[in-house]
């Protein structure tokens, strides 16, 4: 009996985790995200002359889950902000997420933010966003 439970919630736990994965995201028409540091994507964005969009999340936090597969992996949203933007996600639960809380007050998840290269804070928006209004977040910076 207890075998059989265990089996059952390992087997719900990896069927939640892979519907997790949105199919536009694999596929490359969401948003891609910057693979580095928020130094790394500081340094990229004064060398491309581009603002940085920061998605501070946490994994256990549904409406993160939701902007990331909903909004984050729509066609629409990719093309604008992996265009215009360095684009970088942050588990806030993590030491260098820590900082950026502390840096940026995020006092809760998701928070978004668009930062200069020179970390300095152009807007911010906290919360889930549909695919249209997460676009005009990110033109009030980048028309």
């Amino acid at each position: 009996m207890k075998k059989s439970f265990f089996v059952a919630v390992l087997l719900t736990m990896f069927l939640g985790t892979s519907a997790y994965r949105s199919p536009d995201v694999a596929h490359g028409k969401g948003i891609r995200f910057f693979k580095g540091t928020f130094q790394e994507a500081l340094a990229a964005s004064q060398e491309t002359n581009k603002p940085i969009f920061i998605d501070v999340y946490a994994s256990w936090c549904s409406p993160c889950k939701q902007l990331k597969r909903q909004t984050f992996s729509d066609a629409a949203v990719g093309a604008y902000f992996n265009s215009n933007f360095i684009c970088l996600s942050i588990d806030g639960e993590t030491e260098e997420g820590s900082r950026l809380r502390s840096l940026y007050a995020v006092r809760s998840y998701p928070t978004l933010l668009i930062t200069d290269g020179n970390a300095k804070l152009l807007t911010r928006s906290a919360g889930f966003m549909k695919p249209y209004i997460l676009i005009n977040f990110g033109k009030r910076i980048v028309p």
